[in-house]
């Protein structure tokens, strides 16, 4: 072998083994075994990073689960980063203060009293433990965002929603707006399906998008 091929198969059987090492570093840092054909799949796992989504084990996620209402806030209050700091009480301050429903010794405690704080504006009885609806997570996530964002109002031009008739009436102008802002879309059949229950990998596209609009359209600077 004529010492020029031969280094140029070293040097080809060495960027074939980098490569291979790298494909194998890249497995080994996905958080997650049951994200394949996700679509969500790099949101989940870019969220996770930041430490805004966790899983239900130290490698499963659970894409196709629901949601709880104390879950969902949880979401909201990881991601836009919500606290505690600047806030003294008078008394120590407990759930029930705020939702009636709410056991104050349950893991979720403290992220209640977190959102009330902080202006997510949550039914005083609402149900922790209750299973989130599409409508239900996508009006508390749009109000949120606004919210914590200090996003402007919209001149909105209302889409069709062919199964609008099965939205609450009182959170249609926020899924108008969610739209709007790209949180969710329509299916084939301009159908939006808000009584169907939310998973935690729809859930979580929302909050990336959320966060993603919000970088794109900063606060005006009150300088």
């Amino acid at each position: 072998m004529k010492p020029q091929f031969r280094l140029l198969t070293l040097t080809a059987t060495a960027v074939l083994f980098s490569l291979t090492i790298a494909g194998q570093s890249f497995a080994a840092t996905q958080p997650f075994s049951d994200l394949t054909n996700v679509t969500a799949q790099d949101k989940i796992i870019a969220l996770h990073e930041r430490g805004i989504v966790h899983g239900v084990t130290s490698n499963l996620f659970a894409p196709q689960a629901s949601i709880t209402a104390a879950q969902g806030v949880q979401l909201m209050v990881n991601a836009f980063d919500l606290n505690l700091d600047l806030v003294k009480f008078a008394k120590e301050p407990k759930a029930t203060d705020y939702y009636v429903l709410a056991n104050n010794d349950a893991w979720y405690a403290n992220t209640l009293i977190i959102s009330a704080v902080n202006g997510i504006e949550l039914p005083a009885d609402l149900d922790p433990n209750e299973t989130w609806t599409r409508e239900q997570f996508t009006h508390q996530l749009t109000q949120a965002m606004e919210k914590h964002g200090n996003l402007p109002m919209i001149n909105l031009r209302p889409t069709e929603i062919n199964d609008e008739s099965e939205l609450t009436i009182d959170y249609s102008g926020s899924i108008q707006r969610a739209i709007a802002y790209g949180l969710v879309k329509l299916d084939a059949e301009r159908n939006f399906h808000p009584q169907a229950v939310i998973s935690r990998a729809d859930a979580a596209e929302q909050i990336y998008i959320a966060l993603d609009y919000i970088k794109a359209h900063p606060a005006p600077s009150t300088k």
